[in-house]
């Protein structure tokens, strides 16, 4: 589904905006409309003026200053000529695609008594019959006019139910906080970080941070992650995905990530795919019972922007970790629709098939990267397919109308004591928490065969303590999860056989690749670097061609687009704070020199 996107009113260019162009002409427009450049999340483009042998010319062709600073994850939507980005803190600016001229900026209101539960990133906008969407960190929908930037509607997703705490605060001061080196950090509170679809007049959207876990951070604020904790208890709240009415905001319907009734599951000992999991499960059954609303707090938060299957009317998503996180004596059973890919009517909500990736998850591994659709070659049989790049270090791909596993890659990260217990000692486990693949999307190149996928190799560790009787509680153990410090952490981008599952080639950088993948029809394959630079390599043998030096890390996902027959490159450059990796504030583009 390509189809060029040629200059004309910005209303019937909107309109028409279903999926990514074909290679441009002279004088040819050719836009990136939707989130992952098509309907199906590709990120693959066929433009080819970009290509292996001239790719090492490639010059900055304007920078933008957003002037706010902060982890930056935005992908940029091109339609009609017209750049709209999302910015840190919900900012939204509208800027010519060929020079970075700013048209008009948006400032969000946002409501000071929510906290922020992660982060003031935002993953993107929406561009659909002259209306910008955005969701908010304070968890808000809201409708722009594309012309003005002058805010149409704003509804409130939640309702202003943003989560359960219990104790948390009281519990908190007791923690091994390594000699007071670490302060005590985490809330409950829900908002939005994915980028909405528009499909047949609803604006779909899924909230985040319910997936409870405590955090100690490090008093330096460009120290890379502190350590996570799990606490048994009433935290947290149950995630969901909504679709609301594209012209007025209304909620058409919702679907809540953690069912009221038997969420329990099958209390499974393995996988779906067959690795055993360290679960108690006799225990968890006699225990069912003391927890009767553990589902309330259940977690799942919705972190993937859906990719979405038109023809066959369904909709794809991942969802989070079950709440409190880690820690998984207070939840029993294997905690649906947690850590699992949904497949749901696109216009009713109604769940078609999930996959729970990890049953009862007790290390983090939250579904984060979005899908993405193709066609398998399956013993030489076509089948419509769905993937995902799993925290768990795998690529999983599936059946999209039945959910039915195809297969599962070869592991595209080393692994260590995967789907271990934490001991007092500390179990050191890889991939972990941060993955794996993280939130990155892929790209899907299938004239090649090859989906390439950002990955994470970062060592964590484990741990198991004890929280001394005192008047508030009785004896508690509770668990941490913290990146080891030893350097031992670098990235390594992946090429995959759509087909078959097996790696290609691997290319290995120094930091773990957080941001996203873009592939072009002329071979080339672009992923940013968190030390600033956006680099391209050979989609062929993994080989780097070219690097573009930013100010800040380059943590967003590229994209790529024309104007007038000139084709760009451009990648959001503000960091990601989490990671250690320089914060700044600029949108970078790049082309060959001007003939």
């Amino acid at each position: 589904m390509r189809h060029v996107f040629r200059t004309t009113a910005l209303a019937a260019t909107l309109c028409v905006a279903a999926s990514l162009a074909v290679a441009a002409t002279a004088g040819a427009d050719t836009d990136w409309p939707v989130f992952g450049g098509n309907w199906q999340h590709q990120r693959h483009s066929e433009l080819t003026q970009i290509n292996v042998h001239n790719v090492n010319r490639l010059e900055p062709a304007w920078t933008f200053d957003t002037k706010v600073s902060g982890s930056f994850q935005a992908t940029p939507i091109v339609v009609g000529r017209v750049m709209y980005v999302s910015l840190p803190f919900n900012g939204v600016v509208a800027l010519k695609a060929d020079t970075g001229e700013e048209i008009w900026r948006y400032i969000h209101d946002r409501i000071k008594s929510r906290p922020m539960c992660c982060g003031p990133a935002n993953r993107g906008v929406a561009v659909e019959n002259g209306l910008v969407y955005m969701g908010t960190v304070d968890s808000r929908l809201i409708a722009l006019d594309a012309q003005t930037g002058k805010k149409v509607w704003d509804v409130d997703v939640t309702g202003g139910e943003q989560g359960v705490h219990e104790d948390a605060d009281t519990l908190g001061k007791d923690l091994n906080t390594n000699g007071g080196k670490m302060t005590v950090a985490g809330t409950s509170g829900a908002g939005i970080n994915m980028a909405p679809m528009v499909v047949d007049g609803l604006v779909i959207v899924g909230i985040t941070g319910v997936g409870y876990g405590l955090h100690l951070d490090k008093p330096d604020p460009n120290a890379p992650l502190g350590e996570v904790v799990g606490i048994a208890g009433k935290y947290g709240r149950r995630g969901f995905m909504a679709a609301f009415d594209a012209k007025t905001g209304q909620q058409v319907w919702k679907f809540d990530t953690v069912p009221a009734t038997g969420w329990e599951g099958h209390f499974r000992k393995t996988t779906p795919d067959g690795v055993p999991l360290p679960r108690n499960i006799a225990q968890e059954k006699r225990e069912l019972n003391k927890y009767p609303d553990a589902w309330e707090y259940g977690g799942g938060s919705a972190w993937s922007t859906p990719a979405i299957d038109r023809e066959n009317g369904l909709l794809y998503f991942g969802t989070g970790n079950p709440s409190p996180q880690m820690e998984g004596s207070s939840r029993p059973g294997d905690n649906l629709y947690t850590a699992s890919l949904v497949a749901l009517d696109v216009h009713t909500g109604k769940i078609k098939w999930y996959y729970q990736q990890v049953p009862h998850d007790q290390w983090g591994y939250d579904v984060a990267s979005p899908p993405v659709l193709f066609t398998a070659n399956i013993k030489g049989k076509q089948v419509p397919a769905v993937g995902e790049a799993g925290k768990t270090g795998w690529f999983y791909a599936h059946n999209r109308i039945t959910g039915k596993l195809l297969y599962k890659s070869d592991s595209f990260v080393p692994r260590k004591n995967f789907f271990k217990k934490p001991t007092e000692a500390g179990t050191l486990i890889y991939p972990g928490v941060i993955g794996g693949s993280n939130w990155s999307p892929v790209s899907v190149d299938e004239q090649r065969r090859d989906v390439f996928v950002a990955g994470i190799h970062w060592p964590v560790r484990y741990t198991l303590h004890t929280l001394p009787a005192n008047a508030d509680h009785g004896e508690l153990k509770y668990s941490s999860m913290a990146p080891t410090d030893d350097g031992q952490r670098y990235g390594i981008l992946s090429a995959i056989n759509l087909d078959t599952g097996k790696l290609r080639w691997q290319h290995k950088v120094d930091q773990p690749l957080i941001g996203g993948v873009l592939s072009t029809a002329s071979g080339l394959v672009f992923t940013g670097l968190g030390e600033g630079k956006l680099i391209a390599v050979d989609a062929d043998t993994g080989k780097q061609l070219w690097a573009g030096q930013a100010d800040a890390g380059v943590n967003a996902p590229p994209v790529t687009y024309t104007v007038d027959g000139r084709q760009y490159v451009v990648a959001a450059a503000g960091g990601n704070k989490l990671f250690g990796y320089q914060t700044g504030h600029t949108i970078r583009a790049w082309a060959l020199p001007a003939p």
